[in-house]
């Protein structure tokens, strides 16, 4: 086996090579932040405790629409923006766009480093199972079909929802009086959005995936490896376009039944976060 960082055979892609996980890194996000901070004159302000990653930015632009949504004073990465909003009495920031696992992560460790104590990503997903969209996920465990994940936990199949998170968050008790249709299952994570064929399908299928999203086995292994507390949301939206009359997410594109969803796990999660 290869070494971590030294020349490898000319037909295996550095990804592939070990890593040295417990290895501390150089460039680290408080270090980003503090310079961004400085360039544009902006105070230290901790992020609220509980911070929402909005992939397709749908629920961002309907909190800034209807002015529920303010600029945090002290946000500083250079690639983003933070809004927050109060969800049933607690000030939430949000994140829009920040799409796929390594932009996901990204934000998800500036986030931790600016004082955040909980993630939660909705994300939007195509169907792989389970019945008609639209429908809400909470993903226990992620196919790592993608890259990021393995800059932080060694090679396996799944990453997982923290064990200490998962107990609270059956769909059975917490989501009880939601109109929404939420299930508990798990996700193909890709890189590669297009590249979704018939035989990776069926490969997903078998091993029981419900939904194929772009962000969830990042997440949790940054969350495992960080030891912080995350939670990733599937919206399934559509059946990836193949008859037409897809990825309707329902009224206001779902920014109301998204944000349900979002304070029932909020709700039940925290009291582990305190």
């Amino acid at each position: 086996m290869t070494p971590a960082g030294a020349p490898g055979p000319d037909d295996e892609p550095p990804l592939w090579r070990p890593k040295r996980h417990d290895e501390s890194s150089v460039f680290v996000p408080q270090n980003l932040l503090r310079e961004a901070r400085r360039q544009r004159r902006l105070p230290d302000v901790r992020v609220p405790e509980v911070c929402l990653l909005d992939p397709d930015g749908d629920i961002v632009a309907g909190l800034v629409g209807s002015g529920r949504a303010r600029l945090h004073p002290g946000w500083a990465c250079y690639h983003t923006t933070l809004h927050t909003f109060d969800l049933g009495g607690r000030e939430v920031g949000v994140v829009g766009r920040a799409v796929g696992a390594p932009f996901a992560v990204l934000v998800a460790e500036q986030l931790a480093a600016s004082g955040c104590g909980l993630i939660v990503s909705m994300t939007s997903a195509g169907q792989i199972g389970h019945g008609r969209p639209p429908y809400y996920v909470v993903i226990d465990r992620a196919w790592r079909d993608e890259g990021t994940s393995l800059h932080y936990r060694p090679p396996s199949e799944w990453s997982r929802l923290p064990p200490r998170l998962a107990g609270r968050l059956s769909p059975a008790h917490v989501f009880d009086g939601l109109s929404q249709r939420v299930v508990l299952g798990s996700t193909w994570t890709t890189d590669a959005p297009y590249r979704e064929t018939s035989s990776a399908i069926a490969a997903a299928e078998a091993v029981g995936i419900v939904a194929v999203e772009m962000e969830a086995a990042a997440l949790y292994a940054f969350a495992e490896a960080r030891d912080t507390d995350v939670v990733c949301l599937a919206h399934v939206t559509n059946t990836m376009a193949v008859h037409g009359d897809d990825f309707d997410k329902g009224e206001d594109d779902g920014v109301g039944s998204s944000l349900r969803v979002v304070q029932a796990v909020v709700e039940r999660v925290l009291p582990t976060t305190a």
